[in-house]
């Protein structure tokens, strides 16, 4: 299968190969990167280093470096394809199982230009009439499907008399694909000194850049990377000789060196200026959307009698553009160029590159263009926007690669709090432990700009730096929306909370703290754990540890959504055991594997925790209902043991407005887990087998370990709470 080679390039660029290698050894941040011990060799001294700018790996002990796609070759084995297959699914990005489009296209013969003596004066007039515009589809502020706004710099798109079907993907496809290796030339030696970016072969050359065409040739094939090139330096130029446009920039505050930093430009006032600018080259034009067709069949350019904002991608290319209005009565405000082969909106993130030349530590998400410049020119760098699609999951990830703190900024109105919390809501699958996210909300409903030109940089930096953490940020949002002086709307507030809390990453601790700080919030006075736990006492305190966890589970089955065991097994550490060579070479496979719940040989609570995985996702919302329904599909023995004691459970802990039994749980397990590891531990001394014996003292000791950890860091949070 041959994939063009645009589509590796974005591949390769938006994977989170810090992640990727992180998996295979410890990477530790030095400076602007990332080094470790070399996963291909056995070294005791770090000389492995990925630079995450770059996206690219080089060792320095064995020579050996790459990117994404050479790294899951050499070192996972993958074949070419699956290396492909496993990045698209990573990223988000689609590989074409049909090439259907390329960044090459047929530059055609210029079409011979009309005497101006045969012309008639009406020939000079726009032959097509101004669009209508559908004003109750385009707004200054749009909104997605779902009615969060988004970026001001929505894509819209020219209706009424122009036909907006505008899909190139008519391209002939090709029967199939050939294997073929990703260069790895492209990685010198001279890796950690190279501060040269982007590649000498992607700088700009010494030769003047012709403006009419890239060369006089009809036959060579184009390139839209090159094309794209052309227009922006088309439109820059196009900038210094309209004075009305310049003006607009500089009436926003925006200095002249930033023109240049952005490549700032203006599209003429003109239905075809781009066509008699670059005559040869229609058919790129139109494969990058810069050029449609109305329903007459007549040719005519998106971006008219706007300010222009290249659009560039990790590389620094140019891959399209957004266009303003000067007027703020027109009607879409913003337009950005439509897809196309080389531009895809949800992969790309608006002064990215810029921020990255500067080696930009803090990451901020804003909401437009102009937020962005306004930023950077006040020196704060770090600040990107979205294409007028929501930030996606691949992009926070890469972002907090860079930074392990990432702040947004959205509008302090509706629609800007809406789109600040399906980010958030996006960003909680990566955000582990180690993962902060913060928000920021300008008073006056101010943005960034405007705040910059009112206040000044050093006010805007005290304001980033002030920005609320999401722990605050979510209870804030919730309790506007619910009747706090009510026990339900607390409840509502609660199921809320822990709905999102279950999109955190496996394992997370963030997970427990942020329901029991939200609930002392709401008035508990005490921890949800300790409620539960007297709950327990005074309930039947003679119950074993195992009849106890078997009840938690019928009032909380959710509780097996991510498997108790598995998460303790991975937390503590023993998932990952470090073993001496002579004893991992000796033990039996089966002897490392993750303990299950079979090995505990408990016969009702193994029934009742696989009854409830099966029954999971038909379970009524009622917690009473579903434990009945539960009941009613484990064996009969285990439901007349477990019959007797429900319900005077159930009234107990509502009585004590028990909403989580989440710590419990997981002490209840680790309980079970430590009277496992001790019982096995008594079976090997007395039938000795040195080897299980050695790994099931390291399993127990870093069991031991994590639940002293654990208490810990409990006393510690309890004795914050207090004071």
């Amino acid at each position: 299968m041959s994939i063009p080679n645009h589509i590796l390039e974005q591949l390769n660029s938006q994977a989170d190969l810090v992640s990727i290698i992180g998996r295979h050894t410890t990477l530790k941040r030095a400076g602007g990167e990332f080094k470790g011990c070399c996963p291909f060799h056995g070294e005791k001294s770090p000389s492995f280093y990925v630079n995450p700018q770059k996206n690219i790996y080089h060792c320095f002990g064995c020579s050996v470096g790459g990117n994404a796609i050479s790294f899951l070759r050499d070192y996972e084995n993958l074949t070419f394809i699956e290396a492909v297959n496993e990045l698209s699914k990573q990223t988000g990005i689609e590989v074409p199982k049909e090439e259907r489009q390329n960044v090459s296209y047929q530059r055609s013969a210029p079409k011979p230009a009309v005497s101006k003596t045969t012309t008639p004066k009406s020939s000079s007039l726009p032959s097509v009439p101004s669009p209508a515009v559908d004003q109750s589809n385009l707004s200054q502020n749009s909104t997605d499907q779902g009615g969060v706004k988004q970026s001001g710099i929505e894509q819209s798109h020219v209706q009424a008399s122009y036909d907006d079907a505008h899909s190139y993907e008519d391209y002939p496809p090709l029967d199939a694909y050939d294997s073929a290796p990703y260069p790895a030339d492209a990685y010198g030696s001279e890796y950690p000194d190279d501060t040269s970016y982007p590649p000498a072969w992607l700088s700009d050359s010494d030769e003047t850049i012709n403006l009419h065409g890239m060369d006089n040739s009809a036959d060579a094939d184009g390139n839209l990377y090159d094309l794209l090139e052309q227009i922006q330096q088309f439109y820059q130029n196009s900038l210094t000789t309209h004075p009305h446009a310049k003006h607009y920039f500089l009436s926003r505050g925006i200095t002249e060196d930033i023109f240049e930093t952005f490549g700032l430009g203006y599209a003429p006032f003109g239905w075809q200026h781009l066509e008699h600018q670059f005559p040869q080259d229609i058919e790129g034009l139109k494969a990058l959307g810069l050029v449609r067709q109305s329903e007459s069949g007549r040719d005519y350019d998106l971006l008219r009698d706007r300010v222009i904002f290249p659009i560039r991608d990790n590389q620094g290319r140019t891959i399209g553009f957004g266009g303003r209005a000067l007027d703020d009565e027109v009607k879409p405000k913003y337009i950005n160029s439509s897809d196309s082969p080389v531009f895809h909106k949800q992969h790309v993130l608006y002064g990215y590159y810029e921020s990255r030349q500067q080696r930009a530590n803090d990451w901020l998400v804003v909401e437009g263009y102009m937020d962005v410049i306004a930023l950077y020119q006040a020196g704060i760098y770090g600040a990107i926007a979205s294409m007028g699609t929501a930030i996606n999951e691949s992009q926070i990830s890469r972002l907090l690669t860079l930074n392990p703190t990432l702040t947004l900024s959205f509008d302090g109105d509706s629609a800007g709090q809406k789109a600040a919390w399906r980010t958030l809501e996006v960003a909680l699958p990566v955000l582990a432990d180690d993962k902060e996210l913060r928000f920021l909300t300008l008073p006056n409903n101010h943005d960034p700009d405007t705040f910059i030109k009112s206040q000044g940089g050093d006010a805007m930096r005290a304001q980033i730096a002030n920005a609320i953490p999401l722990s605050q940020y979510i209870f804030a949002y919730l309790s506007e929306r619910y009747d706090l002086t009510l026990v339900e709307g607390k409840a509502k507030l609660m199921s809320q909370v822990r709905a999102l809390t279950m999109a955190l990453p496996k394992g997370s601790s963030f997970k427990y703290l942020l329901n029991n700080d939200i609930y002392q919030k709401l008035g508990g006075k005490r921890s949800q754990n300790i409620e539960a736990k007297d709950a327990l006492l005074d309930f039947d305190g003679d119950m074993t540890i195992s009849q106890q966890l078997q009840l938690c589970f019928l009032f909380q089955p959710r509780a097996l959504l991510e498997d108790p065991i598995e998460s303790i097994w991975q937390q503590a550490g023993i998932s990952d055991l470090q073993l001496p060579a002579h004893i991992k070479q000796k033990a039996a496979s089966d002897t490392l594997r993750p303990l299950a719940w079979e090995d505990l040989q408990d016969t009702d609570l193994l029934d009742i925790v696989s009854t409830i995985k099966r029954c999971l996702r038909y379970l009524p919302a009622d917690a009473n209902a579903a434990a009945h329904f539960i009941l009613s599909n484990v064996r009969p023995m285990t439901q007349e043991t477990l019959s007797r004691s429900w319900g005077g459970f159930y009234k107990t802990l509502t009585a004590r407005n028990i909403l989580s039994l989440d710590e419990l749980v997981e002490n209840l397990v680790m309980q079970l887990l430590k009277l496992h590891l001790q019982k096995k531990m008594q079976e090997l001394i007395k039938n000795p087998d040195h080897i299980k014996l050695a790994i099931v003292r390291k399993q127990s000791q870093l069991l031991n370990d994590w639940l002293r950890a654990q208490q810990a860091e409990q006393s510690a949070q309890m004795t914050t709470v207090k004071s």
